[in-house]
């Protein structure tokens, strides 16, 4: 099992929270997925799954949910 982190940004409500994490969800390989919600800030998104998931993948599934995948800190 592998477990990321991702910031999302543009969160505010739990339906926010519902969209992130069905669209997630469907990438292949996610088990579970644990938003802690920062309405209005970047909220942590955890993500467990049976292998490392590619950032473009999770990308395009918070994009498609409405958001944004925060920047990598440098």
């Amino acid at each position: 099992m592998s477990t990321s982190t991702y910031g999302v940004t543009g969160m505010t409500c739990g339906h926010c929270v519902a969209a992130v994490t069905e669209e997630l969800g469907r990438l292949p390989g996610v088990a579970h997925v644990v938003v802690d919600l920062a309405a209005g800030g970047v909220s942590t998104v955890t993500v467990d799954s049976t292998a490392d998931l590619d950032r473009e993948a999770v990308r395009a599934a918070v994009d498609e949910a409405g958001y944004e995948l925060a920047p990598v800190p440098a």
